[in-house]
C-alpha cells in the first residue's frame, strides 16, 4: 500500500518554510515506512516540478500554474492529473489532504479515494481568532469536506468546531498528531545552568505572543534571574497591520523584563531538540491550535509545560498532572504556574516524567501508525 500526502509544506531544505502540518506529515510518514507502507508527499506551491528521495519518502514538488484569474483552478487540475496518473501506474492507493484552504476542492474526479485530515482550516483559525475569513477560502474548505471519501481530525475539539462553523454534521475519526519519542528524548538529565523559559513557534497574535510579555513581567517579579527565550518566525500582525509581532511585543515588556529576553529568530528544525533540552519550562499561551506538535515535542523531551487551557489542550495535557493549563489572559495565574515549576524542583521533575509517559502511551508514532493504517485500509476497501 502506498499513501500520498497532498500538502503546502514539508520540513526539508528544498521545500521552504514548514509548520505543524509538514512536521506531522513527516512524523507519520516515518511511522508508516516502519510498518512497510510506502509514502509519496506531493508538495504544491513550489518553484519547480521535481522529485527526490528523503530517506525513503518520495517527495514530489509541484509548481503552481500562474494564469490571471484561474490559477487556482488550473493548479488544482494539474494536481488532479498527477494523482490520477500515479494511481493508474499503481504508485499510490490513497491521497490524504489537509483542510487548509480546501486544496482538494475541484480536484475531481479522482481514480483513488481522497481523505481530509483536520489540522485546522483557515475558517477554523479565523473563528478561534475572532476575525473575518475570506469567503473563497471558506467556500473551498466546505466543498472539500463535503466531497471527501473519508475524514480524520487531530482532535475532538477541532472536529466539533469544524462541524459547527461550516454547518455540517460529518463523522470524523479522531487520530492525534504523532511524534517519534525515540528521536525526541532528553540526553542530559541535568542541563540547566540557569533558569530559562522557552517558547518555540511562530511569533503571532493567535499563539498568545502579545500576552506573553505581560506574563513574563509577572514571572520576573519573583524570579529576577530567569531568562525568556523566543524561537520562531516573526509574523506580520493581521489585526493591526504591523509588520513585526516581535516589535509589538518589545513595547509590552517591563524595563526589567526586556533585559532578560532573547529572541533567536527561526532555528533549523534539527536544532530544536537542543533548545528544548536546555529549557527549564516551556510555555504555549495559544488561542488557536488543533493539536500542536510543538507541545508534544516539549512533553517528549521531559519538559514542564504551562499552556493554554482552550479546547484542544485537555486532549493532550492533564492539568495538574503532566503540565498546567491556564487561560493566557490570566497573566497572574499563568505566571504563578511558571514560577511553581521554577521554584519547586520536586514538582517539576514529577511533572516532566509524567509528560513523557503521556506521549509514549498515547501519541508515539508506534501507537498511532497502526491506527492510521487501519483507517486507510477501511477507506480503500469501501472505494
Amino acid at each position: 500500500m502506498t499513501i500520498a500526502f497532498l500538502t503546502p509544506e514539508y520540513p526539508h531544505p528544498k521545500i521552504g518554510d514548514s509548520g505543524g502540518i509538514g512536521t506531522s506529515i513527516k512524523n507519520l510518514s516515518i511511522g508508516l515506512l516502519s510498518k512497510g507502507i510506502s509514502v509519496r508527499v506531493l508538495v504544491y506551491g513550489q518553484k519547480e516540478d521535481n522529485i527526490f528521495d528523503d530517506s525513503g519518502i518520495i517527495i514530489q514538488q509541484i509548481k503552481n500554474i500562474k494564469f490571471k484569474g484561474v490559477s487556482w483552478l488550473l493548479t488544482r487540475k494539474k494536481i488532479e492529473k498527477i494523482i490520477n496518473e500515479l494511481h493508474l501506474k499503481n504508485e499510490i492507493d490513497l491521497v490524504e489532504a489537509p483542510d487548509w484552504t480546501g486544496i482538494s476542492s475541484f480536484i475531481q474526479p479522482l481514480k483513488c479515494p481522497l481523505i481530509i485530515r483536520l489540522h485546522g482550516s483557515d475558517t477554523y483559525f479565523c473563528h478561534l481568532d475572532n476575525r473575518p475569513v475570506k469567503w473563497i477560502n471558506k467556500f473551498h474548505e466546505k466543498r472539500a469536506l463535503k466531497k471527501a471519501d473519508g475524514l480524520l481530525s487531530v482532535s475532538q475539539f477541532t472536529a466539533e468546531k469544524t462541524n459547527e462553523i461550516f454547518g455540517l454534521n460529518k463523522k470524523f475519526k479522531i487520530i492525534a498528531n504523532p511524534i517519534n519519542s525515540n528521536i525526541f528524548q532528553i540526553r542530559n538529565k541535568n542541563p540547566h545552568k540557569e533558569k530559562a523559559i522557552l517558547y518555540f513557534g511562530s511569533l503571532i497574535r493567535k499563539k498568545g505572543l502579545l500576552e506573553l510579555p505581560f506574563i513574563f513581567n509577572k514571572v520576573i517579579e519573583d524570579n529576577p534571574g530567569v531568562k525568556l527565550i523566543l524561537i520562531g518566525k516573526d509574523i506580520r500582525d493581521i489585526v493591526s497591520g504591523n509588520l513585526s509581532t516581535w516589535k509589538m511585543m518589545q513595547g509590552l515588556f517591563s524595563e526589567e523584563a526586556i533585559q532578560n529576553v532573547q529572541y533567536l529568530g527561526s532555528v533549523p528544525y534539527h536544532e530544536i531538540k537542543e533548545k528544548i533540552e536546555h529549557a527549564t519550562v516551556c510555555v504555549f499561551p495559544s488561542f488557536a491550535e488543533a493539536f500542536p506538535v510543538s507541545w508534544l515535542e516539549a512533553m517528549a523531551m521531559e519538559k514542564s509545560i504551562v499552556a493554554s487551557n482552550i479546547g484542544w489542550a485537555s486532549e493532550m495535557i492533564d492539568d495538574g498532572q503532566n503540565g498546567f493549563l491556564v487561560n493566557p489572559r490570566d497573566h497572574i495565574l499563568f505566571a504563578k504556574k511558571i514560577n511553581d515549576f521554577l521554584e519547586d524542583e520536586t514538582l517539576r521533575l514529577k511533572t516532566e516524567k509524567l509528560a513523557r509517559q503521556k506521549v509514549e502511551t498515547f501519541f508515539d508514532i508506534e501507537v498511532l501508525a497502526n491506527q492510521n493504517i487501519a483507517f486507510y485500509k477501511s477507506v480503500i476497501s469501501k472505494s
